[in-house]
């Protein structure tokens, strides 16, 4: 007579003890594997070179000659004595520094200004029932995608000082033509204009979808209750993009403060930009000329245009921080956060009210199991 061997629980085969522990380290390390690659290379392109950065500021280093040892302010400040902070006494010594701060802060407000306005604007225009939705989508976008130095050369042309096509126009209706390139205020009017070109159609996309998010039912209600098109707008959308407007108003800072792009083209010319007189010189202008175009043997060029750089990342620093303090401002209705004891005091009484209910769902139950027995 046959019997059929049968696995009991007592001889079942245990699993191997390494693949266990094989298993659990797969189980634990696997995310941050996928997750590693991105923080090796921010390790090696943006962390590296920002702390490398921060250690040239601090030298005598010069693209030639090499590291002179620590820094010296020099006759600028009237002293050769070596410290860590000569290349940043240099730098707050320069009245150039200061020219190039006012003019990249002037382009910044000239630029971003309108342009987040146009692009909200164009967002809602294009959020509208209108026909060929997605041409008029890409063809906002076009701008965006055209090479800077495309836009250069086009814009050159427009704002030229002798046969732009603008002091053409001027000329043909009886008034002055505009000397683009030497008047300070026309030529942030002109390089903010090429930086609204570029810019203002990715923005808007940016606004668009963050429009095409607010709930449909809370914009029909707005409707119903007598709203119309721009009180709509601007009571119960425009509430709406508030993190999304924070974060197109920080972007577009960080990138008017470190415009470069731009001055440089509207220069026209091979050498570096900013003006005979500096009158559209911005910091990464000024740190580029610095570090790279005034090279002379024994000067620390590339530690100063270091100081320039870690001086203008404070900065944006400094502003993205108000920035965060404006946004908690505008999220919490302008009052004050709640402190340690406050936050305390509601996860207590979360956890009381999370308690209660858990008490009365289990009485709910035994209440229909006793039911259900009689």
């Amino acid at each position: 007579m046959s019997h059929d061997h049968e696995t009991t629980p007592d001889t079942a085969p245990r699993p191997n003890r390494w693949h266990t522990v094989l298993g659990r380290l797969e189980w634990k390390a696997s995310p941050y594997l996928y997750v590693a690659p991105f923080f090796l290379l921010f390790i090696i392109v943006g962390l590296f070179p920002l702390l490398y950065t921060m250690y040239v500021a601090t030298r005598q280093y010069n693209t030639l000659t090499g590291d002179g040892g620590l820094a010296v302010c020099g006759s600028t400040c009237d002293t050769t004595q070596s410290s860590w902070m000569g290349n940043f006494l240099w730098v707050f010594h320069q009245q150039a520094f200061y020219v190039a701060l006012r003019n990249s802060v002037s382009i910044f407000l000239l630029s971003s200004i309108p342009q987040i306005i146009l692009a909200l604007l164009l967002a809602w225009i294009l959020n509208a029932n209108l026909k060929a939705k997605t041409f008029w989508r890409m063809g906002v976008l076009l701008p965006y995608v055209v090479a800077p130095s495309a836009a250069g050369i086009i814009f050159s042309q427009i704002f030229s000082d002798k046969m732009g096509a603008i002091n053409v126009l001027l000329q043909q209706i009886g008034l002055n033509p505009i000397m683009w390139h030497g008047s300070a205020i026309w030529s942030h009017i002109a390089i903010a204009t090429i930086v609204n070109f570029r810019w203002t159609g990715y923005n808007t996309l940016i606004l668009l979808a963050a429009m095409q998010a607010v709930p449909q039912d809370v914009i029909e209600a707005a409707v119903v209750d007598g709203a119309g098109k721009w009180r709509t707008f601007s009571s119960v959308t425009l509430p709406m993009l508030r993190p999304t407007l924070i974060f197109v108003i920080i972007t577009s800072t960080i990138g008017g403060l470190q415009i470069f792009d731009e001055p440089q083209l509207f220069h026209n010319s091979a050498s570096a930009g900013g003006g005979v007189n500096n009158q559209y010189l911005t910091v990464s202008l000024y740190l580029y000329k610095l570090g790279f175009v005034s090279v002379t043997p024994g000067q620390p060029n590339m530690g100063r245009a270091a100081a320039v750089a870690w001086v203008l990342f404070l900065i944006i620093v400094l502003i993205a921080v108000l920035n965060y303090i404006i946004t908690q401002r505008l999220a919490s209705g302008g009052r004050r956060r709640n402190d340690k004891q406050t936050l305390r005091r509601i996860a207590q009484r979360d956890a009381e009210e999370r308690a209660r209910a858990q008490r009365s769902g289990y009485n709910a139950r035994m209440s229909a199991t006793h039911e259900q027995e009689a």
